[in-house]
């Protein structure tokens, strides 16, 4: 991965979090969150 590829991946994250602060109050990202610790746990299980 080039530095061009990872800043603009970085600033397409940081875009995404700011229209989901903007439109939403970080719904989005407490749900993605929450879903994203169940299956962290849910593959701790079958380590």
């Amino acid at each position: 991965m080039t530095n061009t590829i990872a800043v603009f991946l970085g600033a397409l994250i940081l875009a995404g979090l700011a229209i989901d602060y903007a439109v939403a109050d970080f719904a989005g990202t407490i749900f993605l969150t929450r879903k994203l610790l169940v299956l962290i746990e849910w593959m701790a299980f079958w380590r």
